[in-house]
């Protein structure tokens, strides 16, 4: 699994530099929920903004699994070998495990 990983990794078959926006809006809606429990802002009003966060922080994540599957599962698929492509699915049944949590 280490040496299809490291392959990915080395050949830059995905990228996720895209997604810095989007964290460092999500980074400034932290610091916003924050400042708006320092200033005792309605519960309501909070929880409304940590909900945008959670919306927010599960669309990078799809992002990435998206760019994961079609860069180096897909290459897994393509180039290698039997062993490979085993160990990509169980790598994904993995994660997906983990997302449903």
């Amino acid at each position: 699994m280490l040496r299809m990983k490291e392959a990915c990794m080395a050949n830059q078959m995905t990228t996720h530099e895209q997604e810095i926006p989007r964290l460092k809006k999500i980074e400034g809606q932290i610091r916003g929920i924050q400042k708006m429990i320092d200033e005792g802002r309605y519960c309501v009003d909070i929880l409304t903004q940590i909900s945008s966060i959670l919306g927010a922080m599960k669309a990078v994540e799809e992002n990435i699994l998206e760019r994961h599957l079609k860069g180096c599962v897909s290459h897994s698929f393509a180039k290698g070998n039997r062993e490979d492509r085993a160990q990509k699915i169980e790598e994904i049944i993995s994660v997906l495990r983990k997302f449903r949590k």
